[in-house]
Order: structure tokens, then sequence, then C-alpha cells
């Protein structure tokens, strides 16, 4: 019911810059959180950005100062600036969407299909 669509991944040399733009569709209530992770080749997805319902916001220290979260509620978009980028930046980039949920652990996290970032050197 729930779907998020990613986009703007693709192809940048180092210190370039990317904008990632997730958009949700369906019904969406009680957001907790929106975030983006990445999982480079041969690693674990680790956090990259998160903002909260209230529009706290927390950075992987890797990417603090280069990476920038932001959202548009009325377009149900959530965003992720990347500036400054690293070769160590490449990654499948994944939307994360949390939502309040009825059953333990009283949330639930809907995922985006992913978009690739490479950033050569």
């Amino acid at each position: 019911q729930v779907q998020l669509v990613e986009s703007g991944g693709g192809l940048v040399q180092a210190g370039g810059s990317l904008r990632l733009s997730c958009a949700a569709s369906g019904s969406i209530f009680s957001i907790n959180a929106r975030g983006w992770y990445r999982q480079a080749p041969g690693k674990q997805r680790e956090l990259v950005a998160t903002i909260t319902s209230g529009g706290s916001t927390n950075y992987a220290d890797s990417v603090k100062g280069r990476f920038t979260i932001t959202r548009d509620n009325a377009k149900n978009t959530v965003y992720l600036q990347m500036n400054f980028l690293k070769p160590e930046d490449t990654a499948v980039y994944y939307c994360n969407l949390r939502v309040a949920a009825t059953m333990v652990p009283y949330e639930y996290d809907y995922w985006g299909q992913g978009t690739q970032v490479t950033v050569s050197s």
C-alpha cells in the first residue's frame, strides 16, 4: 500500500554533488522519521541521515558537514543533498520511512528500491 520511489542517483566525479529524492505514496499515518541508508560493496548497510517528524536531524560522522537531509511534507518527499562527494560514498542508497504501528515494536519501516551512487576519482 505504501511505496517509496527513489531518484537522483548516478555517476559523479569526486568533489561533485548529487541530490537524491524519495517520494512516498499510499496511506501514510503517524510518521516517526525519514532517513537514508547506504550499502557499499562488501559492507553492511549503514545509516547516512535521518530526520524525525519534529525536524531533528542525525548524520553519520562520515557525511556530517557534506550531506543534508530535508523534507517536503506537502509532497511526501525526503531529499538528500550530497556535496563534496568522495569515492567512499559509492553505494546503493535506500530511502527509509519509519511509521507508527499497532503491534510491537510499535513502528514499521518501509524501504525504497535503492538508487546507485557512484563517485569516481
